[in-house]
């Protein structure tokens, strides 16, 4: 997970393919589409992608503070059944002095493409459209790349005798 110096740097720059800010604490189609994308990592960076939640789009923090009930909001999302398969996720809460910020951390899929509620999301730079045929091929692609074969996995334990 991120540190907080490290949350400050991503909080000057701008928003980009691997970083999303968002005052809103309810538009959770606008949470689940950015963690989808952020799984699907088009660009194939092997980059954790952050839904940084309580903050506008310059990075200065809107004042929220974060509570139980949005922290397990937040975490639900990564179980409820609409992003499949599950993304690897963790959810965290940053103090600052101006107030709370909730970051998302999303690691890319070994098995794309995720599918939110049956749609393929990627992040297109800073924002985050539905994927084409090609991205979806991409993505498809990789899913295979990384599927192996009973043969030809490692027999862990075993020995020549």
């Amino acid at each position: 997970m991120l540190t907080h110096s490290q949350l400050q740097h991503l909080l000057s720059n701008t928003e980009s393919a691997h970083v999303e800010r968002t005052t809103s604490t309810d538009n959770m189609d606008k949470f689940c589409q950015a963690i989808c994308a952020f799984s699907n990592d088009v660009s194939g960076s092997g980059k954790n992608g952050y839904l940084i939640i309580g903050v506008h789009d310059n990075g200065k923090l809107s004042g929220l503070k974060v509570d139980d009930k949005l922290l397990l909001k937040i975490s639900n999302i990564r179980t409820d059944g609409n992003i499949l398969p599950q993304p690897v996720m963790t959810v965290e809460k940053f103090s600052f002095d101006d107030g709370d910020v909730l970051v998302t951390e999303v690691q890319p899929s070994e098995f794309p493409p995720v599918r939110y509620r049956g749609r393929v999301w990627v992040r297109v730079g800073p924002r985050k459209s539905i994927a084409t045929e090609a991205e979806e091929k991409i993505l498809t692609e990789r899913r295979l790349s990384n599927v192996h074969t009973f043969d030809a996995m490692p027999c862990l334990g075993t020995t020549l005798d």
